[in-house]
């Protein structure tokens, strides 16, 4: 029987109603980390005994990657914001497609599930639609390791090859910075036979939790946070006690929003040379930063325009684009906002010029002309960043917007308005009695022009 997602009422007919020209005040708790906690579920699947998960932020992503695990026969006990997890008695190695279409991150138990049993069989990845994230880099590593792979009518059949019973260390150089790639042939090469060195590795937080984790359970990693990690692959892994890291995507979105509303907060807990590059760009734009243990305080002063390049870590995060772009709209004098990592990443341009932003869109670049108001609108966010972009646009905003498409809000922002409104923006979450179709969704999220990725 196929698990299901239970949630609230169906999310393409809710919309956030937001009242503009707000401020912000207080204290804001920041939620675990959304892409760490989802490959940390996938690492569950290495070992037959207990995992307990602490810090897992309440998602529709999490609760997807959950009923994956149950359907592979993993039982799974959530207990506020705690995850225990027993995958002793799983019983099927296939992934099914109703589960996966919607979730990218559903990818990453192709490395436990071929590490540890031999065999996996995965339908190719979903998710946002903010361009094309080929799994070239995560197939040729596996292949590196040992594995024989057939892609066939969108899955991924994976075997250990020849009488092998367990995958074989190696040295894999990736093209690129991958995260997923880097995650996947981590948890691969735990239970591999040898050494497996990973060069041009990611070096992002997640990647350096994931190998945290791993190594609580027995495994042997080593230089996580590296260009080059190395891997001893070990018999067996054990249960262990994991907190996910904070959300450095969630409190730099809160950051971001206080600079543009010219308020002062504190968020906390956080890790603060997770979102150093968010935080210099903020000053460079004039915020004032104070960072004391693990929480940062944001004091704006006059907002200035400032230049941004998205790259791997630690550079300047992809997913905190949007919400930057959003912040630039209203500073003063012109910046430029490149994209280097997605092609899609630029849908939320086109809503802000329809709420009175100058912006000009060359391929992969967002010239930006600050002005001095904008105003609010009716507007369909298109991916999960930008439904956070134009929330903070909203609040921005002279009168009243309403956003919809919170289906992609609540794939990773935990109580996003209730935190809001904690902080004093009044914001409201409606039932509509109509729903947006496909087709209006699609027409609300043209782009032009934009080039391939360079990184995935």
């Amino acid at each position: 029987m196929i698990c299901v997602i239970k949630k609230k009422s169906y999310l393409k007919s809710q919309n956030l109603k937001v009242f503009g020209q707000g401020k912000l005040n207080g204290i804001v708790k920041i939620s675990g980390a959304k892409n760490s906690a989802l490959v940390l579920l996938a690492a569950s699947l290495l070992t037959n005994e207990r995992i307990i998960l602490q810090n897992v932020p309440r998602l529709t992503d999490i609760e997807k990657m959950s009923n994956i695990l149950k359907n592979l026969g993993v039982n799974l006990v959530d207990k506020n914001n705690t995850l225990e997890i027993d995958s002793h008695n799983i019983s099927i190695k296939e992934l099914p497609y109703e589960l996966v279409n919607g979730l990218r991150a559903s990818f990453f138990c192709i490395g436990p599930l071929l590490g540890k049993f031999g065999e996996a069989k995965v339908p190719l990845p979903g998710g946002c639609n903010i361009g094309s994230r080929p799994i070239d880099e995560h197939i040729e590593g596996l292949k590196a390791l040992g594995a024989e792979i057939l892609i066939e009518k969108g899955i991924v059949k994976a075997n250990i090859k020849g009488e092998k019973s367990r995958l074989t260390g190696t040295h894999i150089k990736l093209k690129c910075p991958s995260v997923g790639a880097t995650e996947t042939l981590i948890m691969a090469a735990s239970l591999a036979k040898g050494r497996t060195v990973i060069e041009n590795a990611a070096r992002e937080p997640e990647v350096q939790d994931l190998c945290q984790m791993l190594n609580k359970m027995g495994a042997k990693i080593f230089d996580a946070g590296k260009e080059k990690i190395i891997i001893d692959g070990v018999n067996k892994l054990v249960g262990c006690i994991h907190k996910v890291i904070p959300d450095r995507i969630e409190a730099g979105t809160f950051l971001i929003a206080a600079a543009a509303t010219s308020s002062s907060i504190t968020i906390s807990p956080v890790i603060p040379n997770h979102i150093e590059a968010v935080t210099n760009a903020l000053q460079k734009s004039g915020s004032k930063i104070t960072i004391k243990g693990n929480s940062i305080t944001i004091n704006p002063r006059e907002l200035k325009a400032v230049n941004i390049h998205t790259a791997p870590f630690p550079g300047f995060p992809t997913d905190l684009q949007a919400p930057f772009t959003a912040l630039m709209t209203i500073a003063s004098g012109e910046s430029q906002i490149t994209e280097t990592i997605f092609e899609n990443r630029m849908n939320h341009v086109r809503l802000l010029n329809k709420m009175g932003a100058n912006i000009k869109l060359n391929k992969n670049i967002a010239f930006i002309k600050g002005v001095k108001k904008i105003n609010g609108m009716e507007l369909v966010a298109s991916d999960l960043r930008s439904s956070a972009a134009l929330i903070i646009a909203g609040i921005v905003a002279k009168g009243t917007s309403r956003i919809y498409g919170l289906e992609h809000l609540d794939r990773g922002y935990e109580n996003f308005e209730s935190k809001l409104k904690i902080l004093g923006i009044k914001i409201t979450r409606e039932l509509n009695k109509r729903n947006f179709t496909e087709k209006e969704y699609k027409i609300a999220t043209g782009h032009d022009d934009i080039p391939k990725r360079k990184v995935a």
